[in-house]
């Protein structure tokens, strides 16, 4: 995903920062990072807090492969619902925030 493209889809915020990380991209407001870009898709971070308002949602929690076992991360796909509906999309946006605000 270009980096025009993730902008617009932050715009609810204001300014973000992309980063190039792991062969991704690390979306930054703030000085937080919110969001990772990994083979195109954007993934919001979410917390105890947050997570099951994603996973009612339908969405999916970022895994991947580690070396012995799988590994969670506390990323999650943007819902159905919000890809098309900027307003909607505003809302998950802003709860990656606050999740990202409440990390340590």
């Amino acid at each position: 995903m270009d980096n025009e493209a993730i902008h617009d889809m932050f715009v609810a915020l204001g300014p973000v920062t992309i980063k190039r990380m792991f062969g991704g991209k690390g979306i930054y407001h703030q000085g937080k990072i919110l969001a990772l870009e990994v083979d195109g898709e954007i993934l919001l971070k979410a917390d105890d807090t947050s997570a099951p308002e994603f996973e009612a949602a339908g969405s999916r929690p970022w895994v991947y492969s580690g070396k012995s076992k799988p590994v969670k991360m506390p990323y999650w796909s943007i819902p159905d619902a919000a890809l098309d509906d900027p307003d909607e999309l505003a809302k998950w946006v802003r709860l990656a925030y606050a999740a990202a605000l409440r990390a340590k």
